[in-house]
């Protein structure tokens, strides 16, 4: 473990640490009838659970089978439901000074049992809503399409994340509802691993299942370049998925250009493969990228259409409002960056707690005007 990743996992546990004990000490104060016992079982069972999903992730790095998976996946949901507490362990304070302040009494378990109780059941929500995968639909209108073009749909596919958490079954229906949807072209904007240790033929295995007329296109997100991305490539390449490695395809005279996530961070580099590309400024062009990231390059560069993912919307509260500050408008959905249309997509699936709260999973469906 080098110096720089042992800082990094350091700090992590750090910050784990000291959310818990906040709960912790929080739910002490606020619920003093505790017996000695109560306090020794709540101690130890805080102090666990502020190292496993650390442990978790450690484990889930190296190695892939049932007992890893189970574990990941729980430590994983542990690590939503503390967001959720610590939120409401700071409304027990909050409201508590504010009515100490007002004169008003207020039964301090009462408030810690409404609060708490609301932080677990908005968690089950988060895990209810981010199974439920909706279809997106969206209408473009792009200039110089190509006339066969007109009335064609695109999928696109992303973030599904695909490791210890969402796996085959997760994938498999994810294909299922593509090839039901019927669409012309399939595009996949990247993580759809999530980087951890797996079979990724296994994995890629279900897109066997769907053959759109015009193909299947993917490019690597920053979750498949956390180790060696050519292994994800070979195992959807075998499945008849293309990926694009910074390159061009013409599709029935559209122009499509996939760059991977390292291109896409480096504006010099992007400018360069974009430039290589030579796009046909008279015909319309698409530019799979997983990040909304430098868009002015690619609309100086003649890009019609920047199809995305990477930001989750946020995926739970309040990452939601911070992802919102840091992309804003490109945070999710259709916008307009001058000349260039954007569609980034909150993704299919979820990166660490299975849970959305503030945003939902799903697939998009593109009609081509």
């Amino acid at each position: 473990m080098s110096a720089r990743f042992a800082v990094f996992v350091g700090t992590v546990q750090l910050i784990l640490f000291l959310g818990h004990l906040f709960v912790y000490e929080t739910w002490r104060y606020f619920s003093p009838s505790s017996g000695p016992a109560a306090i020794a079982f709540l101690r130890i069972a805080f102090l666990l659970l502020s190292i496993i999903f650390v442990a978790a992730s450690l484990l889930a790095a190296r190695y892939y089978n049932a007992f890893v998976r189970l574990f990941y996946t729980i430590a994983s949901v542990g690590l939503g439901t503390l967001n959720f507490l610590f939120m409401a362990a700071i409304l027990c304070w909050v409201l508590y000074a504010g009515f100490s302040l007002s004169g008003l009494h207020v039964e301090k378990s009462v408030l810690l049992s409404a609060l708490f109780g609301a932080a677990l059941l908005v968690s089950l929500y988060g895990i209810a809503n981010a199974s439920w995968i909706r279809v997106a639909r969206v209408n473009v209108r792009l200039p110089g399409l190509p006339a066969s073009w007109r009335g064609r749909v695109a999928a696109l596919v992303s973030d599904t994340h695909l490791g210890h958490v969402r796996g085959y079954t997760f994938i498999s229906r994810i294909v299922a509802m593509v090839r039901q949807l019927r669409p012309d072209i399939v595009f996949i904007a990247g993580d759809l691993y999530d980087g951890t240790k797996v079979e990724p033929k296994h994995l890629a295995a279900p897109w066997m299942n769907v053959s759109p007329p015009l193909g299947k296109f993917c490019v690597t997100g920053n979750h498949e370049e956390f180790s060696h991305p050519n292994q994800y490539i070979e195992a959807l390449q075998q499945c008849g998925v293309r990926a694009l490695v910074n390159e061009k395809v013409i599709v029935d005279d559209l122009q499509v250009v996939g760059v991977t996530y390292s291109t896409l961070t480096h504006p010099e580099r992007l400018q360069s493969v974009l430039c290589g590309a030579a796009l046909q400024p008279n015909t319309a062009s698409i530019l799979l990228a997983h990040a909304p990231h430098h868009l002015s390059i690619a609309e100086k560069m003649g890009v019609s259409l920047q199809l995305s993912g990477h930001t989750h919307r946020g995926q739970v509260f309040p990452f939601t409002w911070i992802t919102s500050r840091i992309f804003r408008q490109y945070t999710y959905g259709l916008n307009r960056h001058g000349a260039l249309t954007v569609y980034t997509s909150s993704g299919a699936g979820t990166w660490g707690p299975p849970m959305r709260v503030g945003s939902r999973p799903e697939i998009v469906l593109i009609r081509f005007e």
